[in-house]
């Protein structure tokens, strides 16, 4: 008896992915007649017949994927709850949302509630658990994706990037300009784990580079917003200021409101300081002048956690999953 055949010999055949065989299988019609007419003689030359005994089985369950982040304020995850949302619509899924507010023992709880309601999968902002949090979820059979983080002992699939990486870029793009002193204003440690992950990524590169040992200001707990970053500058002082060549910024929110407070103290920005952000807001793109900053593709995890989601649905089996999102630099008139 030969091997049986599965969905990614079908895939292999019409020359798509295995998601794209299960959507046109189903007659999804985000799929184009023509790929699914493809797929379908793929299909029937290999004499593959699709079970439906998973999608069966699902529609006895509640329907709905469970969803954790940070914050419901902050614009990218906004963005990443939208292409979730949007790519899960046409699936029939749900999504139940739960902000954290930065705190992991609260995320724990929230873990513990959402776990109650009997979700058909978890999907999680960042790779930092409590040991609590992680023992509920290994105790469950159920899919579960860490978006925004690579992380080094995964739950199951990830959908992210390395923060540290990210803001080596920034660091680069300074060094390359001439700026060796550089100070990090983010939020306090143990609660913003991704900014942790930056500000680490900016000390060791600007090490890697030869550049003095960057400072850290802590301008208050996570999240830390625009009123943060300018308070923060403002009681420095336009001399402390001025012994730096750079502001790394944890967010563009917190380097708007560095900017505002240098222009205030009537230093010029780059000119007298640059100043760098994070996540390529909206207000980086407004801001006079432009915001150096790093654009992460929000959208897109939402977009690509959601085509995983549909992808383990379709094969309960899947071996863990690492998707690396890409990210970029965008360079403003900040630097």
């Amino acid at each position: 008896m030969g091997a049986r055949v599965t969905m990614r010999d079908v895939a292999r055949a019409a020359g798509v992915s295995p998601m794209t065989v299960s959507r046109a299988l189903r007659d999804d019609q985000r799929v184009n007649q023509d790929t699914r007419d493809r797929v379908r003689r793929a299909a029937r030359d290999l004499g593959y017949v699709y079970d439906a005994t998973a999608q069966a089985f699902r529609q006895q369950k509640s329907g709905f994927v469970a969803l954790t982040m940070p914050s419901v304020n902050n614009a990218n995850f906004a963005q990443t709850f939208r292409g979730l949302s949007d790519s899960l619509e046409a699936t029939g899924f749900q999504l139940l949302l739960g902000s954290t507010g930065y705190c992991i023992d609260r995320e724990a709880a929230l873990i513990g509630q959402l776990l109650a309601r009997n979700p058909e999968a978890l999907v999680l902002t960042g790779g930092q658990h409590t040991d609590a949090a992680r023992a509920m979820i290994l105790n469950r059979a159920l899919p579960v994706i860490e978006t925004w983080d690579l992380p080094f002992d995964p739950l199951g699939h990830v959908v992210g990037f390395s923060n540290a990486d990210a803001a080596s870029l920034v660091v680069h793009h300074l060094a390359e300009t001439g700026r060796r002193r550089l100070l990090v204003v983010c939020a306090e440690d143990g609660a913003d784990f991704r900014g942790m992950a930056r500000r680490n990524g900016v000390i060791a590169t600007a090490r890697a580079l030869g550049l003095p040992e960057a400072d850290v200001l802590e301008a208050g707990r996570a999240p830390i917003s625009m009123r943060h970053g300018h308070t923060a500058i403002e009681q420095m002082g336009r001399r402390a200021v001025t012994s730096y060549d750079a502001i790394v910024c944890v967010s563009d929110p917190v380097a708007f409101g560095c900017l505002c407070a240098c222009q205030r103290m009537g230093l010029s920005v780059p000119g007298d300081v640059a100043i760098t952000g994070f996540g390529n807001f909206e207000v980086a793109q407004i801001a006079t002048p432009s915001i150096t900053t790093v654009s992460v593709s929000a959208e897109e995890i939402g977009h690509h956690t959601a085509d995983l989601l549909e992808h383990v649905f379709d094969t309960p089996d899947l071996a863990p999953q690492r998707i690396e999102v890409p990210v970029s630099l965008r360079i403003g008139g900040t630097t």
